[in-house]
C-alpha cells in the first residue's frame, strides 16, 4: 500500500509540475513603458521609451504585451516593426498626445503598427491626435499636390488581429488605416473630430482581406468607413455614424491598374445627420477595375442628405473633365430594409457610367421619406440596371 501512494504521490508531483511549467509558457510577459523610462504629463517626448519597450516585447519567446499605464504621454511619430517572436498586445490605459511639432507633420502616420502577427490594440485608452494644430494646413481641395497629414494609428500588412476598446479623437487625417491586412476586427472603436475637420476619415481599407467592423460609433469631418481599392471580404455591422460623409466605397478608378473591390456588407448600422449614407463612388476615368457583390440591408438613416448614392461622376472639387464616363464596372448591389428620413429630396440616387452600366442592382424594401413633412421624396436612374422589390419610399427608378 505504501509503494501505491508513493507512486501515487510522484505521478501529482509530475502533474504538478507540468501545470506549473505550461501556464508559464502560456502566461504573458509585460513591458511596462515606465520602466523604459516613460514620464506622463503630455510635455515630454517618450518616442524611445515606447520603442524601446515594443523592441524588448516582439524579441520575447512568447506571448507579450506593452502596457501603458494611466496618464498623459506625449509622442513623436513611432513605427512598432514585426516580425515577432509570439503574439502581441499593446495595451492603452492612458492617453497617447500627439505633438503639435510641425517638424513631424511629415510622417504617414503618427503610431504605425508593421509586419506583425497576431497583434491586440485595446485597454480602453485614448488617441489624441492634436488636429486643430494642423487641419489649417490641409490644402488638398486647392493642391492636388498636398502633403498629407499623419494618420492617428496605421496597420501595414498586419494579420489576425484585433482592435477593440479604444478612443480616438481629432486626427490630423484618417483615425485608422488599413493597407495590406488580413483578417483583422475592429470592435468598441469610439472616434470623434468636428463635422468640418478635414480628411478625417475614421477606418480607412484598402488592399486588404477580411477586416470587421462592429459595435462602433463614429463621428468625423470625412468618411465614417472608407473602402478603397483592392479590399475584399469587408464586413461594418452596428456602426453609428454621423457627423461624416456616411459609409463610402470609393473612389475608384482614380489610377491605373487598381485591384477589384470584391465582398463588402454593410449591416445593421444607423447614420445621423451625415451627408451620406451608403455610397459607391467612382472617377470618370479611363482606368478599369470592378466592384461588385455589395450588400447594404437594414440600414436607418435620420436626416441624411443622400441616403443612396452610386456616382461614376465622382468630382470632389469642380471643374472636372467628364470626357470620358467611368470605366469601373459596378455589378451585383443589393439595397434591402433600408429606412428613415431624407434631408434631400433625391433619396435614391444611381447615376451609373454610360459606358459601363451598373448591372444587376436590386432595391428591396426601401423607405425613405423627406425630412420635411411637406415635401416628397423621389429617386434618380442612369445606366443602372436592376430590379426593384417589395414597399418602395421614394418610387424606384429600377
Amino acid at each position: 500500500m505504501g509503494i501505491i501512494i508513493s507512486s501515487l504521490g510522484r505521478v501529482f508531483l509530475l502533474l504538478f509540475l507540468l501545470v506549473w511549467v505550461t501556464e508559464g509558457l502560456t502566461q504573458p510577459k509585460f513591458f511596462n513603458v515606465m520602466d523604459y523610462g516613460a514620464v506622463g504629463g503630455g510635455k515630454t517626448d517618450n518616442s524611445q521609451a515606447f520603442l524601446k519597450a515594443w523592441s524588448d516585447a516582439c524579441q520575447w519567446n512568447g506571448k507579450s504585451r506593452v502596457v501603458v499605464p494611466q496618464g498623459t504621454f506625449k509622442l513623436y511619430p513611432v513605427i512598432f516593426s514585426g516580425p515577432c517572436n509570439g503574439p502581441i498586445a499593446f495595451v492603452i490605459r492612458g492617453t497617447l498626445k500627439a505633438t503639435t511639432d510641425q517638424s513631424s507633420f511629415s510622417a504617414h502616420s503618427w503610431i504605425n503598427f508593421r509586419y506583425v502577427d497576431e497583434l491586440r490594440v485595446s485597454g480602453g485608452g485614448t488617441l489624441d491626435g492634436q488636429g486643430a494644430s494642423a487641419w489649417h494646413l490641409n490644402n488638398c481641395k486647392s493642391n492636388p499636390q498636398c502633403q498629407a497629414l499623419p494618420i492617428s494609428m496605421s496597420f501595414d500588412f498586419v494579420t489576425n488581429a484585433i482592435v477593440q476598446y479604444i478612443r480616438s479623437y481629432d486626427s490630423k487625417n484618417a483615425h485608422f488605416k488599413v493597407f495590406g491586412c488580413h483578417n483583422m476586427d475592429f470592435r468598441k472603436i469610439r472616434i470623434s473630430a468636428p463635422a468640418d475637420s478635414p480628411n478625417t476619415d475614421g477606418i480607412k481599407i484598402g488592399s486588404s482581406y477580411r477586416i470587421r467592423i462592429a459595435h462602433s460609433r463614429i463621428a468625423t469631418g470625412d468618411d465614417c468607413v472608407a473602402i478603397v481599392e483592392g479590399s475584399k471580404k469587408i464586413h461594418v455591422s452596428k456602426v453609428f455614424c454621423g457627423p461624416g460623409h456616411g459609409i463610402s466605397i470609393g473612389s475608384l478608378g482614380g489610377y491605373a491598374n487598381e485591384d477589384d473591390v470584391v465582398g463588402v456588407v454593410v449591416k445593421n448600422c444607423t447614420f445621423l445627420g451625415t451627408s451620406n449614407g451608403v455610397r459607391i463612388k467612382t472617377w470618370a476615368s479611363p482606368y478599369a477595375s470592378k466592384a461588385s457583390n455589395f450588400t447594404f440591408q437594414d440600414i436607418f438613416m435620420d436626416d441624411v442628405l443622400n441616403p443612396i448614392t452610386i456616382d461614376q461622376e465622382y468630382c470632389p472639387h469642380p471643374p472636372c473633365s467628364q470626357q470620358t464616363s467611368s470605366s469601373v464596372q459596378i455589378s451585383d448591389i443589393t439595397y434591402k430594409n433600408i429606412w428613415g428620413r431624407s434631408s434631400s429630396e433625391v433619396a435614391v440616387s444611381l447615376v451609373c457610367s454610360k459606358s459601363r452600366p451598373c448591372k444587376n442592382v436590386v432595391l428591396e424594401n426601401i423607405n425613405l421619406a423627406h425630412s420635411n413633412p411637406l415635401g416628397r421624396s423621389s429617386s434618380v436612374c442612369f445606366h443602372a440596371k436592376g430590379a426593384s422589390h417589395g414597399s418602395q419610399t421614394p418610387p424606384p427608378c429600377l
